[in-house]
């Protein structure tokens, strides 16, 4: 069994290593991922990341960006870091599996913490190697490439919460309009005030885009070994004809047969936020 933390926020890499309040982590076999949960740092600062994720047995670590010493604790914990990944974590750790993910090594070393400085390496607006964009063309802005946080609600058409940084206490930080955020909510922020709040509604396309009907398809149980187990909600990774794996959900079983969904969870929805622009980082 493999053990693979991502730095995670909001379904996404989160790009600060030392900044990282969450991890997703994801337990292996055989190549597929065969669960999967949230844990936060239990209030590590960025030198003890290192020794709070061996603790908790993580073989692979898949990051944005990271510094020499962060690097250097985690290979000392026996921890192999896959770092420049940006986008979902998921697919992250599909690609990881595939044997498609490259790590790009050590990728924010202009902020380097001094000797005896308590200061968290973190990447700035200006940091050129640590490949933030996802494809995209950047947007521009008064806040276009600096560092900034925000705290956000997010919620359903129905008033139904699915998200929020208030909850967890701590605001989210990223890079504005560098293509780290689902395009709407880049878009908001990119040339909001410090202080200002904005509520924004979404369609699929500025969100997390179309539900695709050819990604949802029913299978007999008896052509898949080992689905007999599975239950309606369960996560799973399927693979492909040429052997990737691709996450998937089990929407439905009847009749003999198992149904999946492999959109992602918030495609196809109608998202609404709450935004609040915190502090933007110069």
């Amino acid at each position: 069994m493999k053990r693979i933390a991502v730095t995670y926020e909001n379904g996404q890499i989160f790009q600060h290593f030392g900044h990282t309040k969450t991890f997703k982590i994801y337990e292996c076999e055989n190549g597929l991922v065969s669960d999967a949960k949230i844990v936060d740092n239990e209030g590590a600062g960025h030198e003890a990341l290192a020794d709070l994720l061996g603790e908790k047995g993580v073989d692979v670590l898949i990051c944005g960006g990271l510094g020499n010493g962060a690097m250097q604790a985690l290979q000392d914990a026996g921890i192999e870091v896959v770092s420049g990944a940006e986008g979902e974590a998921d697919e992250a750790v599909r690609a990881y599996l595939a044997g498609e993910l490259e790590s790009k090594g050590v990728n924010c070393d202009h902020h380097e913490e001094e000797a005896g400085s308590e200061e968290e390496e973190s990447c700035t607006s200006d940091c050129s190697s640590c490949g933030h964009r996802c494809g995209r063309e950047p947007l521009q802005g008064k806040n276009s490439g600096k560092i900034v946080r925000v705290h956000y609600r997010g919620t359903f058409n129905d008033g139904t919460q699915f998200d929020s940084s208030y909850d967890r206490g701590e605001p989210l930080q990223f890079i504005s309009g560098a293509g780290q955020m689902i395009p709407g909510f880049d878009r908001a922020v990119i040339d909001m005030e410090v202080g200002e709040t904005r509520d924004i509604h979404l369609m699929p396309e500025e969100a997390y885009g179309p539900a695709h009907p050819g990604m949802i398809f029913t299978v007999p149980i008896q052509e898949m070994p080992g689905s007999e187990e599975a239950k309606v909600g369960d996560r799973v990774y399927l693979q492909t004809v040429d052997g990737r794996p691709v996450p998937a959900r089990v929407t439905a079983i009847e009749d003999g047969s198992i149904t999946f969904d492999a959109n992602h969870e918030m495609a196809g929805k109608e998202l609404n936020f709450h935004i609040e622009l915190v502090e933007v980082v110069d």
